[in-house]
């Protein structure tokens, strides 16, 4: 990890991130005296990144308004809705994605509650995006403020290694963009995202090959990405608490236990991941999943969140150029049986409302008193946006939801969220047969999107 290892060999050395002057070793950059310093064995032979924006949304609320700079931010839905995301002043009080915005003014009663502006973060994140791709084409996204980076055989090109392009990357993000990243740097993409996340935020941190297993033995089972608190518990029933108990079992005895995904489990505890950073032009899906902290099995909670991961998808399609035909529910049950369901559209999508109403039509199907540990929603078929959402001749009101919600993204985009409100469910429609929520009764329909509202 960052600043561990002897310096030594062609990868060795410090750099400042501050003014990126290179040196051997030290506690402070001799050049302008920063102490924010990066030392490490592997420093300068590393390609492989994770860059993932700090706490997104807030931060681009706070650049846009420097009054809220000192106060703890959350963003997100009304007080049945959940948060999107929580400034670091508000996490401090326990305040989390995904947690139900209740229970987060509870934790933090003084905080400034604001909504979505999915427009605007879509614009910087395109912003920081073409960035990344003037370091490498090699540029992965797994949503509009994170992406994996392989920058091999870019020395040459940009005359500087990638952890110097990566220190200049997140330096020129913060001053000229106005939001701040945290970068991780490993020799595969599985320790590149770990590493991006310790030490947050204005993070730069790095995991070399030869300390990755010694590094991971001490952590939970649940730094492994897909291993939820479920998964976590069966595992410690098991005897398997953290990486360490993985790598001692070894591969043999976790795939007789648990076939594919015990071998996947052996390997990420060593810190072996073979795979590549794919490019954007080779996404073949873009999709948002969440998995809940209690089983759920009542449509209206179910219904929310799934909009807001319709919201989340469509903001990601929007950012990338990107329309899909196909839309994809994931389900995923307390006994962990996942159940997937496909809908193939005439036309490909970028809408939210669109992704929305196609997968909510699947989810009615589904919600037959089955408790549910996770819910996700993708879009698939890919293709470049100029063709999506053709107006539609007969329904007149779909063409005109599309529009609207361009019109949105674009009023949000430059007025900012409260330029205009849009419900939580558009027009949702009732359930089959009038047939009522098992919990809750029947969905209301929510009223049209208001008209703007001058500022």
């Amino acid at each position: 990890m960052q600043g561990s290892g002897a310096d030594s060999g062609a990868g060795s050395g410090a750099a400042c991130r501050d003014c990126l002057h290179r040196f051997p070793r030290g506690t402070r950059c001799p050049k302008c005296g920063s102490p924010r310093i990066v030392a490490h064995a592997e420093l300068f032979a590393l390609h492989i990144a994770h860059i993932d924006c700090d706490a997104f949304y807030a931060a681009v609320e706070k650049r846009d308004a420097p009054s809220l700079r000192d106060k703890p931010l959350i963003i997100g839905g009304g007080r049945r809705g959940v948060v999107s995301t929580a400034c670091y002043l508000a996490r401090v009080k326990g305040v989390r994605s995904a947690m139900p915005m209740f229970k987060a003014l509870a934790l933090c009663p003084e905080a400034v509650v604001l909504r979505p502006n999915m427009a605007k973060y879509v614009a910087v994140g395109r912003q920081i995006r073409e960035r990344m791709l003037s370091l490498t084409p090699l540029v992965e996204p797994l949503s509009i403020d994170e992406a994996f980076l392989d920058l091999a055989g870019t020395e040459r090109l940009h005359g500087e290694p990638p952890a110097i392009c990566l220190m200049r990357f997140a330096r020129d993000v913060e001053t000229e963009i106005g939001v701040t990243v945290s970068v991780g740097l490993a020799p595969n993409k599985f320790l590149a995202k770990i590493a991006s996340d310790l030490d947050k935020p204005r993070g730069f941190a790095v995991i070399g090959a030869v300390e990755a297993v010694s590094f991971l033995a001490p952590r939970p089972v649940g730094t492994i990405w897909g291993v939820g608190r479920a998964t976590q518990e069966r595992l410690a029933r098991d005897g398997y608490h953290t990486m360490a108990d993985l790598q001692q079992a070894g591969d043999a005895a976790l795939a007789r236990r648990y076939g594919a995904e015990g071998l996947r489990l052996a390997r990420l505890s060593r810190g072996e991941d073979v795979r590549a950073v794919n490019p954007e032009r080779e996404t073949k899906s873009i999709s948002s999943e969440t998995t809940f902290d209690e089983d759920i099995a009542d449509f209206r909670a179910l219904e929310r969140t799934l909009y807001r991961l319709s919201e989340k998808v469509s903001a990601r399609l929007k950012a990338a150029g990107l329309a899909g035909r196909t839309i994809t529910l994931k389900l995923k049950s307390a006994d962990f049986r996942t159940r997937t369901r496909a809908r193939s559209l005439d036309d490909p999508t970028r809408l939210s409302h669109r992704i929305f109403e196609h997968a909510r039509e699947l989810l009615m199907r589904e919600t037959d008193g089955t408790r549910y540990r996770l819910i996700g929603v993708g879009v698939s078929d890919l293709s470049d946006e100029a063709g999506a959402d053709p107006a539609d001749l007969i329904d007149r009101q779909t063409t005109k939801r599309g529009v609207a919600e361009l019109a949105i993204d674009r009023l949000r985009a430059r007025f900012g969220t409260d330029a205009i409100d849009r419900g939580i469910l558009i027009d949702a429609p009732a359930r089959p047969s009038g047939k009522p929520d098992p919990a809750k009764g029947p969905i209301s329909r929510t009223p049209p999107p208001a008209a703007p509202r001058r500022k």
